[in-house]
């Protein structure tokens, strides 16, 4: 939600006079505003409890706690195929003959 949109809630958070020269610094360095780095972490705060940001994301959440494999990329699926497939004739002991020396 951007500013000024509908159904935006607004808030009032403090910050110490050096973690806003930080933000402040960083919202430069990105060429972004402050409100789009508070969406930023305030999406990566939902994402790191699980929450879903969208309706998009739960679906794909569900999806993948129903067991179907539809919230995987397929193209991860297949490197970590292609990963074990070459790894596993690497990692195969080696057999030792049973001539006497």
């Amino acid at each position: 939600m951007g500013r000024g949109e509908q159904g935006a809630v607004r808030k009032l958070i403090a910050f110490d006079e050096d973690t806003f020269d930080k933000l402040k610094q960083l919202g430069r360095d990105q060429m972004l505003s402050l409100q789009d780095l508070a969406d930023e972490a305030f999406m990566d705060l939902l994402e790191k409890h699980g929450v879903p940001a969208d309706l998009k994301d739960a679906l794909r959440k569900s999806a993948a706690e129903d067991g179907d494999g539809a919230g995987k990329p397929a193209r991860k699926r297949k490197n970590e195929l292609d990963y074990k497939s070459r790894n596993q004739s690497k990692h195969k002991p080696k057999q030792r003959s049973r001539t006497s020396a």
